[in-house]
């Protein structure tokens, strides 16, 4: 006695249902993802601009003092030339050329 053995029949009905499925499923994520993004835009903008001040300002320790502060020094006393430096050159005249 031999036994037949029946290959499944795929219909091209099943093969178009499947891919339309996953369309489907592709598609609402899609809409779902860009709904998000639009009722939080606000919210996402700002998280984006705080990150951004972070990434900017954030090597400055402190952050930025505010104006008027006591935290800014007066004057330059670190730029001032210590006392026992020589006396930068005059500059020339006449195009350089002895007179």
């Amino acid at each position: 006695m031999t036994e037949e053995k029946k290959c499944p029949k795929i219909s091209f009905n099943s093969i178009a249902n499947v891919l339309a499925s996953i369309s489907a499923v592709g598609l609402a994520g899609i809409v779902g993802a860009g709904t998000y993004v639009f009722v939080n835009k606000d919210a996402i903008i700002d998280n984006i601009k705080e990150q951004a001040m972070e990434a900017v300002l954030g090597g400055l320790g402190g952050g930025v003092p505010s104006i008027g502060g006591d935290s800014l020094p007066v004057g330059a006393p670190d730029l001032a030339p210590p006392a026992d430096q020589a006396a930068a050159p005059e500059a020339p005249t006449g195009f350089g050329l002895p007179q």
